[in-house]
């Protein structure tokens, strides 16, 4: 079990919205609402899920957010988020991770939240309605606390 005590546990508010959506007219709407919010964070998307595992596995960097489809080829999005829970590196980094995808059914549901998502949002038909989400799960993740905010030596 991680030791969640020690000040490696942190959210790096600044780092990169890492995308990963195989429909390249949903990458588009997703990057005009990023355009739109001008969150200062760098987004990066990747259309294949065991590409995002490795730059994620790979780099040095601890990005700030993760959002995932569900329905992704090779490897489907619930798939990757219990590798990255169960990566040790990767659980450290506290990366919240919330799925964005078409459709929910009850099952797609609970499997996600059965590997610690931190979210569950169907992508809506507006526009507007897309930016709103979004612009709300960035704004809550800005202000959440992790346990790296503290000083826990003392």
């Amino acid at each position: 079990m991680p030791n969640f005590l020690s000040n490696q546990f942190f959210m790096n508010k600044d780092g990169e919205i890492i995308i990963i959506e195989d429909d390249l007219d949903d990458q588009l709407l997703f990057a005009e609402v990023f355009k739109n919010l001008k969150f200062s964070n760098k987004t990066i998307f990747f259309s294949e899920s065991d590409k995002a595992l490795a730059y994620l596995e790979s780099s040095t960097t601890i990005p700030f957010l993760i959002l995932s489809d569900i329905n992704l080829p090779k490897l489907n999005g619930l798939e990757l988020k219990a590798r990255v829970f169960t990566n040790e590196k990767l659980s450290q980094k506290c990366i919240p991770y919330i799925f964005f995808t078409t459709a929910a059914s009850k099952e797609s549901v609970v499997n996600a939240y059965a590997t610690s998502a931190q979210g569950f949002f169907t992508k809506p038909v507006k526009f507007s309605e897309l930016q709103e989400i979004v612009g709300l799960i960035i704004e809550y993740w800005k202000k959440c606390y992790s346990p790296g905010d503290f000083n826990l030596s003392n």
